[in-house]
């Protein structure tokens, strides 16, 4: 079963989805829909988002970028050893 959600997108940001979903030979609800899957897959695949909110930390980014600075600390740590 599908549904369907209605978005109302500011110009600036609807511009540049369809000159993306034109090169992409898609239209741009074809290409937002696509993209929204793989965002999705990205976050009920991403094994820390149980973690998120659990630990204080001096990074307020960390949320977004927590894969960086992780392979950023095991670059360190192998470098190490």
């Amino acid at each position: 079963m599908s549904q369907v959600l209605n978005l109302e997108i500011p110009e600036e940001i609807y511009q540049p989805l369809v000159e993306i979903a034109q090169r992409r030979g898609q239209s741009p609800e074809e290409f937002t829909l696509q993209w929204l899957m793989v965002s999705i897959q990205h976050f009920t695949d991403d094994p820390l988002e149980p973690l998120i909110g659990s630990v204080q930390s001096n990074m307020p980014d960390w949320t977004e970028h927590h894969d960086h600075y992780l392979g950023e600390n095991l670059l360190k740590t192998e470098g190490n050893i």
